[in-house]
């Protein structure tokens, strides 16, 4: 994948990646900048058009931290690909990826959390896999070839040209949790990256895309990653009750009992021994996403910087 990354002091000794996601939906640059200036390797953010909370736009927000950085990669985590045409997210994607300065990754996924915005955009959620795996094909093609001609279930292109392409192809990032995210990870993915596994779950399901992207005749493997909601906070009780408490807000669900088995969350030791069993598993980039309170994000964030992946780098 692209760029320089820093190195971890595990038994693996192989390089982990870290990333951060954009919480806030204002002053996106100033976050971006803050990202970029504690080491974390990637910026990212989700999206959704309606959710529980609040929530922006991955091409927008991401091109708004483009500008406001230089080496920091930018990635889409993730963009809910059945709620666009597949034409206008390769354009969108290609275009993002160009005036950054080839810095942009695409997370993908299929949604379905809230079938409310699929109704609103005249998107059937039955159809969001069948749609998302039509999409990746499409874009895949308009990136890298001219005069594209393609007749399938939900799209019809007729010798068309993408320009500018991307001078590589942004790797792409399959999100998802079931098996057929791993099956879609392996036929068109550079990079895995579920949410709410535990450890165990992600080692299974990185052996099992391995499986499947041999039987694709794929030899290049799959990047293994994680998304992962943490709050570090110097007290273990008061993280624990934090990312309870904003998760359960988040899902529209009680996470009081499900933090220790989908989150990090406690002190730094707690934190640090959390992290490394996701990169036991397997996990080789590493996307965090703060789970506190408004009031605690930046200090969560500062604080897992300093005082949990620093140790991670063995710096």
């Amino acid at each position: 994948m692209k760029d320089d990354p820093m190195k971890d002091d595990t038994a693996t000794n192989e390089t982990i990646e870290f990333g951060l996601a954009i919480r806030r939906s204002d002053d996106i640059a100033g976050q971006a900048r803050e990202i970029e200036a504690l080491g974390y390797d990637y910026a990212t953010t989700g999206e959704h058009v309606f959710f529980h909370v609040p929530t922006s736009n991955a091409f927008i927000s991401l091109a708004v931290a483009a500008g406001a950085t230089t080496t920091l990669k930018l990635m889409s985590s993730i963009t809910l690909i059945p709620l666009y045409p597949a034409a206008l997210c390769a354009k969108l994607a290609a275009s993002l990826d160009v005036a950054s300065g080839g810095r942009f990754h695409l997370g993908v996924g299929v949604g379905g959390e809230m079938p409310s915005e699929f109704e609103a955009c005249g998107v059937p959620v039955r159809e969001r896999g069948a749609r998302t795996n039509e999409a990746l094909e499409i874009i895949q093609r308009l990136w890298t070839t001219d005069d594209v001609t393609f007749e399938g279930r939900f799209n019809t292109l007729s010798g068309v040209t993408l320009a500018p392409k991307p001078a590589s192809p942004p790797p792409i990032w399959v999100s998802g949790r079931q098996d057929a995210a791993w099956k879609r990870a392996a036929r068109y993915g550079d990079g895995w990256l579920p949410y709410m596994y535990t450890p165990e779950r992600l080692a299974q399901s990185i052996e099992a895309i391995a499986g499947y992207r041999e039987d694709e005749g794929n030899p290049t493997p799959v990047e293994s990653g994680m998304f992962v909601f943490f709050c570090c906070h110097p007290d273990n009780d008061t993280a624990i009750e934090y990312a309870a408490e904003r998760l359960s807000k988040q899902y529209a669900q009680d996470f009081s009992q499900l933090v220790h088995k989908f989150a990090i969350a406690g002190d730094p030791d707690r934190c640090v021994a959390r992290l490394r069993e996701y990169i036991d598993a397997g996990a080789r980039t590493v996307v965090l996403s703060a789970a506190s309170p408004m009031h605690y994000i930046e200090e969560s964030e500062r604080f897992m910087a300093a005082e949990v992946l620093r140790r991670i780098r063995g710096q």
